[in-house]
């Protein structure tokens, strides 16, 4: 494995262990209120970690090359479990979302699985240089928005999208292709906006925000900021956050950064966005290095999608950006997301030792 290759998994490995520390200060009191055990989430993010670190470990002893043949069948594999999501006794519905499919011992989100498959078709498809391809990948890109978005998941799906064209640009379409593209995607996610009045309701919140005034805030907003003003530049101290008894809304997924940015302040969440920059510069590295074009493109794309989540997740806490509801990778509870961005590294790791 090469330099760059080591010291990614190095700060990735550092990164969700920072991650899980954040998590047991985050949920400590809301675990130990509903489920009588202040460990019960950090237990489980353990243990998603560890099966994360050894799936990365056996995915980098792969050959990166042989998902080329395997694009499509993995493509039309993870389509066919995002259709699976909504068929009663198999699909698991929280909250009015039809986002997971239930295995009776874990679930499992199909719709973090496109952001690899998706990834790898792409990269093996872009690496091929073809003429008249535009409409085709409008269509891919449309059915892979469509299957996502019903769920509903747009924050995801706005991932997928972002990350899509960004490979579609870097493959080397035109200024041309990519500006019409953008204006067909503003088209479609000022549609969807309309027709979701939640989402209309977010998007006026931000619209609307004053800090001079919260009482026009959104509830979820406002305890973001005081948990961020609570903060200052120092900190109140680890263990010390009031936001986390019960006040901010998802605590423990797409808000924990705030939680972590009330104990530890400005000079906290720096460090914390230092590592995420690391990380991502590791992973382009890797990508310049990459021996053909579709382990660059592979390499890119991956290291896109990872930074498109944090990029979005960091800037609707900081409320420069209208909240998605998109975690923050290896930080944020949950399974299925650990899992999938160490597959991803696992891949970048093997993609590093055919480095040039």
């Amino acid at each position: 494995m090469s330099k760059p290759g080591v010291f990614l998994f190095a700060t990735t490995f550092f990164l969700s262990l920072i991650g899980i520390f954040i998590l047991y200060e985050s949920s400590a009191y809301s675990a130990t209120l509903l489920l009588g055990d202040k460990y019960f989430f950090v237990k489980y993010q353990l243990m998603w970690l560890v099966i994360g670190v050894i799936l990365a470990f056996v995915i980098s002893q792969i050959n990166y090359k042989r998902y080329h043949k395997l694009a499509l069948p993995m493509l039309l594999g993870t389509f066919l479990l995002l259709v699976l999501v909504f068929i009663p006794g198999i699909g698991l519905e929280l909250k009015g979302a039809n986002r997971w499919i239930n295995f009776g011992f874990a679930v499992f989100q199909p719709s973090e699985l496109l952001k690899i498959t998706l990834a790898i078709y792409l990269a093996a498809w872009l690496s091929v240089k073809e003429k008249g391809r535009l409409l085709a990948f409008l269509m891919l890109i449309g059915l892979s928005v469509f299957l996502v978005v019903i769920e509903p998941d747009m924050g995801t799906a706005m991932v997928i999208a972002v990350t899509s064209v960004a490979l579609y640009f870097l493959s080397g379409s035109s200024v041309k292709e990519i500006t019409l593209i953008g204006l067909i995607g503003l088209v479609g996610a000022f549609s969807l906006i309309k027709i979701a009045p939640y989402r209309i309701d977010r998007l006026t919140a931000f619209q609307n925000f004053d800090r001079s005034d919260l009482s026009t805030t959104s509830y979820h907003v406002k305890q973001i900021l005081i948990a961020l003003g609570s903060g200052g530049f120092t900190g109140v101290g680890f263990g010390k956050s009031v936001q986390k008894y019960a006040y901010l809304p998802e605590n423990t997924t797409d808000s924990i950064f705030a939680i972590f940015a009330e104990e530890s302040g400005f000079i906290g969440s720096v460090f914390l966005i230092s590592i995420f920059i690391l990380q991502l510069f590791l992973g382009f590295l890797i990508s310049t290095r990459a021996p053909d074009e579709f382990g660059r493109l592979l390499s890119l794309g991956i290291i896109i999608f990872l930074g498109i989540q944090t990029i979005i997740n960091l800037g609707s806490q900081a409320i420069v950006l209208p909240l998605t509801g998109i975690p923050l990778p290896f930080i944020s509870y949950g399974g299925s997301s650990m899992v999938i961005n160490f597959l991803a590294i696992g891949i970048l790791l093997n993609i590093s030792k055919n480095q040039k």
